[in-house]
């Protein structure tokens, strides 16, 4: 269905320059589609993780460097596009404790420009980001999309607001919007704001690996399995309104994660809790574990890639590429 679906359709993807964003932005090229990617603005030109895209795939993806809270560059760049992949956001966690006013003025009101201008241009659907984290620490296992939402950090706050903004233009405005909740994404060219890059990373190159909290319990899904839930989230007819949970519906603890990447690799090496990395108390979210249900019966989705193999990918992928990282720098 993807490639014949995709072929010939004009799009655009903000957040384009991240993690999911440059996954999604080659999977669709590959498919056939016109990409125009929105990335943010900065004098150095920088395309952020787009760069590391194949040259020749690069070529095909129209780049526009612009500001989310911006509502006219926003609509520009919807200008003639048939889908709106809405991934862009401030996602660093730590980042928001430092500075929330800037993670809402990004997340909560560039998703109002999102929805506006997608309203103006009369796209056929807009499939808008959200995270588990929205969730806060499991109140019940394994969480359905009916779990109540919680503001565990002002991150998981401007994400429910966004959320709840996508909702409500499609209740008002009967806007199509379709809502793709990831449980913790991993894969190549993952920063180390993440846990998995951080494990690594510092497995390859360092004598000690530091870590926040061992005992919280995340669901990983790989990037491409991830990718797959938003292009099924694009495609499927009548689910306009709807949000679907994109995770694996297993878990595991960081610690037992950091033992298993160091048992892919051969390795022995110990593990320390550094304060540095720990989360205020009523901040930490211990349990993210997904009820994927939704998304199997209605998107006809479900994960492919086992821990196991995702993390020999993102392991092989974080060798060839140490130099883009500082391991065992605590980052933000």
């Amino acid at each position: 269905m993807s490639h014949s679906f995709w072929s010939g359709r004009s799009l655009l993807v903000t957040g384009a320059g991240g993690f999911i964003g440059s996954h999604l932005v080659e999977t669709l090229v590959r498919q056939g589609a016109t990409v125009r990617a929105f990335v943010r603005y900065n004098s150095r030109g920088d395309w952020g993780l787009l760069s590391l895209l194949p040259a020749n795939l690069l070529n095909e993806v129209q780049v526009i460097a612009g500001d989310l809270r911006d509502l006219n560059a926003v609509s520009r760049a919807m200008s003639g596009v048939s889908h709106v992949f809405h991934l862009g956001a401030l996602i660093a966690i730590p980042y928001s404790y430092e500075h929330p006013l800037e993670v809402v003025e990004t997340n909560v009101l560039g998703t109002v420009n999102v929805l506006l201008a997608a309203r103006i241009q009369s796209v056929e659907r807009v499939v808008h980001t959200s995270t588990s984290e929205v969730y806060g620490t499991a109140l019940r296992v394994p969480i359905d999309e009916s779990h109540p939402l919680q503001g565990q950090s002002p991150y998981s706050a401007s994400k429910i607001g966004a959320d709840k903004l996508a909702e409500s233009f499609y209740r008002s405005y009967d806007l199509p919007v379709v809502t793709i909740r990831p449980f913790n994404t991993y894969g190549p060219r993952q920063s180390t704001r993440a846990v998995i890059p951080t494990i690594i990373t510092q497995a390859l190159g360092r004598p000690v690996i530091r870590l926040g909290n061992l005992e919280a319990r995340r669901d990983l899904t790989y990037v491409s399995d991830t990718v797959n839930g938003f292009l099924k989230g694009a495609e499927v007819a009548d689910i306009a309104g709807e949000t679907f949970n994109l995770g694996t519906g297993t878990e595991i603890s960081i610690g037992q994660l950091a033992q298993e990447i160091l048992s892919l690799l051969g390795k022995e090496i110990p593990i320390e809790i550094d304060p540095a990395r720990l989360r205020p108390g009523k901040s930490e979210v211990q349990r993210l574990l997904s009820d994927n249900s939704h998304a199997r019966e209605g998107l006809g989705w479900q994960p492919q890639v086992s821990l196991r193999e995702g993390l020999r990918y993102t392991i092989d992928w974080v060798a060839e590429h140490l130099g883009l990282y500082r391991p065992g720098e605590y980052h933000i």
